[in-house]
């Protein structure tokens, strides 16, 4: 173990020196009072170390001392439910040791419950030759979430002894003759944050995460197992898009990371997740969402590890075969810890004052999402989304944070302030947005929703950017100097913005639309406009298509519930045909 000293403090960067066995990534202790460190460069015997506490009245001559080994999480029953800050230090178990609602100093508590028994129900056989990622038995954790306890990387032989029976995540579950002797395994095992979990084989992203958003998955739809970014200006709905995508979409686990964000809306987060009722199971959210809270006012580098904390709990759950939401709120508030740092250690700055590695950093933490087949002999599927939100100053995209966050992503759900204003939520802006995924998904769709899914999508998009155009002659000339056909055009993009676009997150029935009821909305709007357009070329009065009241019944078809739109479908279809007939003289 490697002693040293404080040399030099500079805020959150302590300089030690004496230090020379120690190594790069280790954990420290700093100070009598032990508070948590990293060694982040090394000089010689001089280390320097990014303390995650507050190190106000640290001084010179103090001891520090080296834990030789890197940050790492504890991964175990136990996870699920629990609201821990950036470093896996659990928030509620901490206010029960010190009786006050502020992070203590120097605390330290274990991330898993060590007194806790758990039910473990042996799979494995003993006489089994069993490898890294190998199933032994099962935990059921919660009533969502049954944990698998899987064979530690690294340990690889003949399994001696399994018992089922209640146990702590310390007690030996079963021992396995390794080449190197006997190892006893534990319900629980650990791993560091800055090292991807391995995996057998990645597998493509052609299957689509859905999320019941109509903007995202018909327009904007993102694969599971992949990465999304959502950079937006304050007030736009950063937040409120990853709560639905957190509530909503097909995912097993959800873990959320707070980094860097208002401690006012990270209570907002803690109070309404235990209040959200999993429309899957009728639970309580929590019972499959773990939550990192590393709120602005908390040491800033420990807002620098809460991603990789987070993201290596996620691909524990990865390996056991589950679906994973991963929801990094925001990038740009981590980016700014990184920036800090950086400054400390006196690196040569990049644009805009962030480190010339900010790009690396976020391309190593966006490559660990992925749909993957994990280690073991009957590997599993599992799925790791990850969607990251990025605070652009001013909601300026060109900043660096943004621009690197889109050379990595693959689907871009821009946010605009205007449309916030005008109260249009989700505000995702349709002609900014984009999704690399698209074509990857398209067999999909049409394979499992409608055969002309991608089509009926893409005539919608063709409206909204000729809207668009046209928008710029109205702005000039006004609204009559158009045609009637674009006229026509105008009436069946506002239908989509209005109708099909803007979703309310509150309304018990719009805050989730399935995938076919999605495509009969737009085949509903799609409809009105191609026979309106047959309309006009047959002597039909615009005036008198723009003012049908069965515009209405299209506009009302988002509020109805989904076991009667089978039914509902063909009547307003049926009167979309049934009024225009009559506008052009020839009534069937």
């Amino acid at each position: 173990m490697s002693k040293g000293v404080i040399k030099k403090v500079a805020g959150p960067l302590v300089i030690a020196t004496g230090m020379r066995d120690a190594n790069m990534g280790d954990v420290v202790r700093v100070s009598s009072q032990r508070l948590i460190g990293e060694i982040i460069e090394m000089h010689g015997d001089q280390a320097s170390i990014q303390v995650y506490e507050e190190t106000s009245g640290l001084g010179p001559g103090e001891p520090v001392e080296s834990t030789d080994s890197p940050l790492s999480v504890e991964l175990g029953p136990g996870l699920m439910g629990s609201i821990y800050d950036g470093i896996q230090r659990p928030l509620n178990k901490i206010m029960e040791k010190t009786h006050s609602n502020l992070l203590s100093r120097g605390v330290e508590v274990p991330a898993l419950d060590r007194e806790k028994k758990w039910e473990f129900h042996a799979t494995a056989q003993p006489g089994e030759e069993v490898e890294a990622g190998d199933i032994l038995g099962t935990v059921q954790e919660t009533t969502v979430v049954e944990q698998k306890i899987m064979v530690p990387y690294g340990v690889k032989g003949t399994l001696k002894s399994i018992q089922s029976g209640s146990y702590t995540v310390e007690e030996t579950i079963a021992v396995v003759q390794t080449e190197k002797g006997e190892r006893p395994l534990t319900l629980m095992q650990k791993w560091p944050v800055r090292r991807g979990r391995p995996y057998a084989k990645k597998l493509p992203p052609d299957m689509p995460l859905i999320t019941g958003q109509r903007v995202i998955d018909a327009f904007f739809p993102i694969a599971k197992g992949g990465v999304a970014a959502i950079p937006g200006p304050f007030g736009s709905g950063k937040t409120v898009t990853q709560h639905q995508l957190a509530k909503w979409s097909e995912a097993d686990i959800v873990v959320y990371i707070g980094c860097g964000e208002r401690g006012n809306e990270m209570t907002d987060v803690l109070n309404e997740f235990p209040e959200l009722k999993d429309p899957r199971t009728g639970e309580s959210l929590m019972k499959r969402t773990i939550l990192i809270a590393n709120t602005s006012d908390m040491p800033v580098a420990a807002r620098e590890a809460s991603i990789y904390t987070g993201i290596t709990m996620a691909e524990y759950f990865r390996d056991m075969g589950y679906s994973v939401a991963l929801m990094a709120d925001s990038t740009s508030r981590w980016a700014e810890a990184l920036r800090e740092m950086s400054g400390r250690l006196e690196e040569m700055p990049g644009e805009e004052g962030y480190p010339a590695y900010l790009g690396s950093r976020l391309a190593q933490f966006y490559e660990r999402a992925g749909r993957v087949i994990s280690l073991g002999k009957n590997g599993r599927e599992g799925q790791l989304s990850a969607i990251g939100a990025v605070s652009p100053p001013g909601g300026d995209i060109s900043e660096p944070v943004s621009q690197a966050t889109l050379r990595i992503v693959k689907v871009f759900w821009g946010l605009d302030a205007e449309l916030a204003y005008q109260r249009h939520f989700p505000a995702i802006n349709w002609l900014t947005s984009y999704s690399l995924y698209l074509d990857d998904l398209e067999p999909w769709f049409n394979k499992n929703v409608e055969s002309d899914w991608m089509e009926t999508r893409q005539n919608l998009m063709s409206l909204l950017q000729d809207e668009a155009s046209l928008n710029e002659i109205v702005k000039m000339v006004g609204m009559d100097a158009l045609s009637p056909q674009d006229r026509l055009k105008m009436e069946a993009a506002r239908s989509i913005r209005e109708d099909f676009l803007h979703q309310n997150s509150f309304d018990e029935i719009d805050t989730y639309t399935s995938l076919q009821k999605q495509y009969d909305m737009m085949k509903l709007v799609y409809e009105y406009y191609k026979q309106g357009t047959k309309a006009l070329k047959e002597g039909a009065d615009i005036n008198d298509l723009v003012k049908l009241p069965v515009r209405e019944a299209i506009g009302r078809f988002k509020y109805v519930k989904e076991d009667q739109i089978g039914q509902e479908y063909p009547k307003v279809k049926e009167e979309i045909i049934k009024e225009i007939a009559p506008l052009t003289g020839k009534e069937d």
